[in-house]
């Protein structure tokens, strides 16, 4: 009667594991959707980044320029 937990456990595990492997197998097959995004996406996004850095004053006028031209350039 003692061992008798340990049935309950391994029953636990058995239907554990398969489930977990399920989720983990989904989630690995959807992937981060944001870093399967088209590039034409992400461009946008990275110019808002850098406006906002110069409107913060993190980097001045001429670097500012000079990223928007590569970012635009690729």
């Amino acid at each position: 009667m003692g061992w008798q937990w340990l049935g309950w456990l391994g029953m636990a595990f058995y239907w554990l594991i398969p489930m977990l492997l399920v989720v983990a197998v989904v989630k690995y097959l959807m992937g981060d959707r944001r870093s399967n995004a088209p590039e034409t996406e992400r461009k946008p996004a990275a110019l808002a980044v850098l406006g906002e850095r110069y409107a913060r004053g993190e980097i001045d006028r001429d670097e500012y320029l000079q990223k928007r031209d590569d970012l635009k350039r690729d």
